[in-house]
């Protein structure tokens, strides 16, 4: 074996996972408790596996999730929903558990670095841009302005 191989052959140390907040614990202390460790969650776990990517697949591109997760934390009428992430993209609920209730649109990163912005209903391709804080400006244009927080109630109690 020479030295190429011996080096390709060993696996360097994955990162350790990140302590994730406790949701019950959250959602014990209420809506708001758990709309935000969910924030937390969501943010952590996505930039653990994109360390864990890196490890594994140096020098290929990972998709613009964590950026994209970044961006949308900052913005408050973003807050106040409940994030989850489906095939790496990004979605709002006004619901804390499923089935959800949507709100505003969805974003996905794609593999070339920009973002494609969906309205919720019906589910079309409202636009494809540049950046994370584009995207999560279109979709802030998408939220109506009498949008539901997070609330506890299914999709049908409230729609």
């Amino acid at each position: 074996m020479d030295a190429t191989e011996e080096t390709s052959s060993r696996q360097l140390p994955l990162p350790p996972r990140p302590a994730l907040p406790d949701m019950a614990a959250a959602r014990s202390r209420g809506l708001a408790e758990a709309v935000e460790a969910r924030w937390e969650s969501l943010r952590l776990s996505w930039r653990w596996m994109q360390a864990v990517h890196q490890v594994r697949s140096p020098g290929r591109p990972y998709p613009g999730i964590v950026p994209l997760m970044e961006a949308a934390a900052a913005q408050p009428r973003l807050r106040r929903l409940y994030p989850f992430t489906s095939h790496f993209t990004l979605l709002f609920s006004s619901s804390i558990s499923y089935p959800w209730s949507m709100q505003a649109g969805s974003i996905e990163p794609l593999h070339n670095g920009r973002f494609k912005v969906r309205r919720r209903s019906p589910s079309a391709v409202i636009g494809e841009v540049d950046t994370a804080e584009e995207a999560v400006t279109l979709v802030l244009e998408l939220l109506p302005d009498d949008s539901d927080p997070a609330i506890t109630a299914s999709a049908d109690e409230h729609a």
